[in-house]
């Protein structure tokens, strides 16, 4: 699996749950053109710049383009990496015919070329074994889940960490697992 510090912006969520069996990393998904009506989520993606920086990741087709030419023009400063698919001409599985242009989308596209285009685009990345991750469990026995106040102590914590405050729990847990080790979470929030 490959661990990618960045996160990668993706356009749907099959785009997402293709990646999520490659890469170890915060993937977010624009819903196509919804990241247009969607100020949290470009709020999330301008955080992810400043901090980690973000890898866009859309398809090779012209609204995959124009998704990614917005996103580059609606975060001001942070790193931003593109990270482009090779024109690939088919129809993915699930869809009963091609997309207009007759292109495959990252969906479509084989695991070995997506990491290909990963290593082209300059990317660091490491082949490593998964460590134990944060689970809901942890948060709940850290009273940020399940519990009375829970959500009041998850934002205090989201803000200490310097992440957005409307982060559900299993949002948080997606972003924990990649800022820090079980342990280190173990830690930080020990009582």
């Amino acid at each position: 699996m490959l661990q990618i510090r960045q996160a990668i912006i993706v356009e749907g969520k099959y785009d997402k749950i293709k990646l999520a069996s490659l890469v170890k990393a915060v993937i977010i998904q624009t819903n196509g053109f919804g990241i247009y009506k969607n100020q949290e989520l470009l709020d999330l993606i301008r955080y992810y710049a400043k901090t980690t920086g973000i890898l866009i990741l859309t398809d090779s087709d012209r609204a995959g383009f124009q998704i990614r030419n917005y996103i580059r023009g609606a975060v001001p400063e942070g790193e931003i990496k593109n990270i482009y698919i090779p024109d690939v001409f088919g129809k993915e599985k699930r869809k009963v015919k091609p997309s207009a242009e007759g292109k495959l989308g990252v969906e479509g596209i084989d695991a070995d070329i997506l990491r290909e285009a990963f290593r082209k685009a300059g990317v660091l990345t490491e082949e490593k074994p998964l460590s134990e991750p944060i689970t809901k469990t942890d948060l709940y026995f850290a009273g940020m889940s399940g519990q009375p106040e829970s959500a009041s102590k998850r934002r205090a914590f989201q803000k200490s960490l310097g992440l957005p405050e409307n982060l559900s729990a299993s949002a948080l847990l997606e972003v924990l697992n990649c800022m820090m080790t079980r342990e280190e979470f173990l830690n930080q929030t020990a009582c």
